[in-house]
């Protein structure tokens, strides 16, 4: 791994980077939401959900990265993050194939004092069950595509951990 690749995690174009990314795939979720009329089961609720906290991760991130304890933790955040995000969206694929007996209700699984359904209905409200995702303009299907794009996130933010570790770059 390049010396260069390694030091991104002290740079706030990064995170910042990573927040766009973020907000744009939850603009597309909402495109397909309200301009296509495919209304969100729970699994992609917690995909948005996932995206919601990433780009939050990112944000601090852009605003803490020359310190080194806070870029770390964040960092291991995102990770983590893309980690869940990819898990999630297995789940998507799984459930679109029929690979799973899952549970798929219209509950969220939130606790109570966290009620994003009711504080932002607009984005987090759960409106269909689950069975399938939109194709999307490349053959996949919207979970195939998540799966592949949040997988590759996961395997690309772990390479900085290192960097992430040293003094940033000045």
């Amino acid at each position: 791994m390049s010396q260069r690749y390694s030091r991104l995690a002290a740079w706030p174009v990064t995170w910042l980077a990573l927040a766009a990314f973020g907000t744009i795939l939850q603009l597309i979720a909402l495109y397909y939401q309200y301009g296509l009329d495919y209304g969100p089961c729970v699994l992609c609720i917690h995909v948005r959900m996932w995206v919601a906290l990433l780009v939050v991760l990112a944000l601090v991130a852009a605003a803490l990265c020359r310190w080194r304890l806070p870029r770390v933790v964040l960092l291991i955040g995102s990770i983590g993050a893309c980690g869940a995000l990819t898990e999630r969206a297995w789940q998507l694929v799984a459930t679109e194939r029929g690979w799973t007996i899952g549970s798929c209700d219209m509950v969220s699984g939130l606790p109570d004092w966290v009620p994003l359904e009711r504080w932002f209905p607009w984005l987090f409200q759960i409106q269909e069950s689950c069975g399938y995702t939109p194709d999307m303009p490349w053959g996949l299907t919207m979970g195939e595509s998540l799966l592949g794009l949040f997988a590759a996130m996961t395997l690309a933010l772990v390479p900085l951990l290192p960097g992430a570790f040293r003094h940033p770059v000045r």
